[in-house]
C-alpha cells in the first residue's frame, strides 16, 4: 500500500501534511472520486475490515466501497499522513432499529486543534468533515446536526430528505472491531439485510446533489429519473457515470429486477433513498 497511489487515485495534488486543509480536500476529492456502492455484496464476494483489501479494490482495480471499506481506507490514509485518527462504532437508524443497529457503520474522529468527524462511508451526506462537537454544521444549502441523547450517544442528523437520516455513536469510545466485524458479516449473509436486497451505488457531483443508482432506478441531480432496461444499460451506467467495470456485473440483472418486482411494482419511486427499498 502506497500513499501516492491512493492520491493519484482521487486526483489530489495538494500539500500533505496533518492539518485541517489536507483534510478538508482529502475527504471532499476522495467523495468526488469514490463511488459508494455494494455491488461486492450483491455479488455475493465476502467482504471483512482488512485495510490491504480495500486499498487492492479501491484503489488498485478502482472500485468504490461501503462505509467499512471507505472509512477503513481512509483512516489508513490519514495515519499515514500523521493525523491522529480514532476509529468509532456507529449505528444507522438506530432511533427506529435500536441498539441491534450498533456496528452497521465505521465512522471517524480526527484529533486537531478542534476534533473533527469524517466519513466517507454515508452515501449521501457530508462532503467536507465536520466539528466533532454538539451543534449544527452548514455546507453549501445542506445542514447537518450533531445532538447529544440522554442515554449519552450522540446522534448525526442528516440534512433534511438525505439518507439514511441519523446515525448514533459514543464519542469517546474506541471502536469495538470485533462488534464491527460481526456486524459487516451478518449484513452480507442475512436475507434481511438492505445492501443484500438492493444495488445501491451514490456519489456527490460536488455541485448540485447526488448521482444515485438503487436497483435499476438511476436519478442525476438535475434530470428526471429513468429506469434501466437492460444489463447492458447498468453495466455502462456504472461505468459511464460512476466509473466502476467488472465483467460479473451483468449477471446482476435478473436479481434487480426481481427486486424492483417486489419493491415497486411496475411504477417509478417518488424518492429514491434508503428508506424507499427498505
Amino acid at each position: 500500500m502506497k500513499l501516492g497511489d491512493y492520491l493519484a487515485r482521487i486526483e489530489y495534488e495538494g500539500p500533505v501534511v496533518p492539518d485541517l486543509a489536507c483534510l478538508t480536500a482529502i475527504h471532499r476529492q476522495h467523495l468526488l472520486t469514490i463511488p459508494y456502492e455494494n455491488l461486492d455484496v450483491q455479488l455475493g464476494r465476502p467482504l471483512d475490515l482488512d485495510t490491504h483489501s480495500a486499498f487492492e479494490k479501491i484503489v488498485h482495480r478502482r472500485r468504490g466501497g461501503w462505509c467499512y471499506e471507505m472509512n477503513n481506507l481512509l483512516c489508513w490514509v490519514l495515519r499515514e499522513i500523521g493525523f491522529e485518527v480514532t476509529r468509532i462504532v456507529g449505528g444507522m437508524c438506530r432511533s427506529s432499529e435500536g441498539d441491534e443497529a450498533m456496528g452497521n457503520h465505521l465512522v471517524l474522529r480526527v484529533d486537531l486543534d478542534a476534533p473533527m468527524l469524517a466519513d466517507t462511508g454515508i452515501g449521501d451526506g457530508i462532503l467536507d468533515p465536520i466539528r466533532f462537537e454538539i451543534g449544527r454544521s452548514v455546507q453549501g444549502d445542506r445542514q447537518f446536526r450533531i445532538e447529544e441523547l440522554q442515554d449519552g450517544h450522540w446522534r448525526f442528523q442528516n440534512h433534511e430528505g438525505l439518507s439514511p437520516d441519523s446515525f448514533d455513536f459514543l464519542p469517546e469510545t474506541p471502536a469495538d472491531e470485533d462488534r464491527l466485524a460481526r456486524t459487516c458479516r451478518n449484513l452480507q449473509d442475512n436475507e434481511d439485510s438492505i445492501f443484500r436486497q438492493n444495488l445501491i451505488c451514490m456519489q456527490p457531483d460536488g455541485k448540485s446533489g447526488t448521482k444515485m443508482l438503487i436497483g435499476r432506478v438511476l436519478a442525476l441531480p438535475g434530470e428526471e429519473k429513468r429506469l434501466l432496461e437492460s444489463a447492458n444499460e447498468l453495466c455502462g451506467v456504472l461505468e459511464d457515470v460512476f466509473g466502476l467495470r467488472d465483467p460479473d456485473f451483468l449477471g446482476l440483472w435478473p436479481q434487480v429486477v426481481a427486486r424492483h418486482e417486489v419493491v415497486f411494482g411496475d411504477e417509478m419511486p417518488d424518492e429514491l433513498s434508503f428508506d424507499a427499498v427498505e
